[in-house]
């Protein structure tokens, strides 16, 4: 992978501009070619999900345990992938609610399809799917 810098322009309307440049302080970018390889990046990592080669992420989940069966359900889901769950973390958060992550590796197809069927669970009140790279084709 070559680190040599290449530049390039960008036309973009007046709005759009200022809209990016807000968005650009906001988020505490100091300059808009660090904006915009942040935001190429973050569409290759994308890409990355959509294929069946070895991503990063997390699956976080807040469930109510009280409900019948679940946690036996999302025990015997993560069973079934222990090849792409790295490690997890239990947290009771109340005397009904639980947080549970998952540290996940593996085919971003699966891992999304995983926190797909979690998500869908009968009693998980909230779910998301945290995606990344595992920065090997990244520069």
């Amino acid at each position: 992978m070559s680190h040599e810098i290449k530049r390039f322009g960008v036309s973009l309307e007046a709005d759009l501009q200022q809209r990016f440049d807000r968005h650009m302080r906001n988020h505490h970018y100091t300059n808009r070619s660090e904006a915009i390889r942040d935001l190429i990046r973050r569409a290759l990592v994308e890409d990355e999900w959509s294929g069946e080669g070895d991503v990063i992420g997390s699956i976080t989940l807040v469930y109510d345990h009280h409900v019948s069966d679940l946690t036996q359900r999302l025990t015997a889901m993560q069973h079934d992938h222990v090849h792409e769950i790295i490690t997890s973390m239990h947290v009771h958060l109340d005397h009904h609610n639980c947080l549970e992550v998952l540290i996940v590796r593996g085919p971003g197809k699966r891992i999304a399809d995983l926190a797909a069927r979690m998500r869908s669970e009968r009693g998980v009140k909230h779910a998301t799917l945290s995606m990344t790279s595992t920065g090997a084709e990244l520069s």
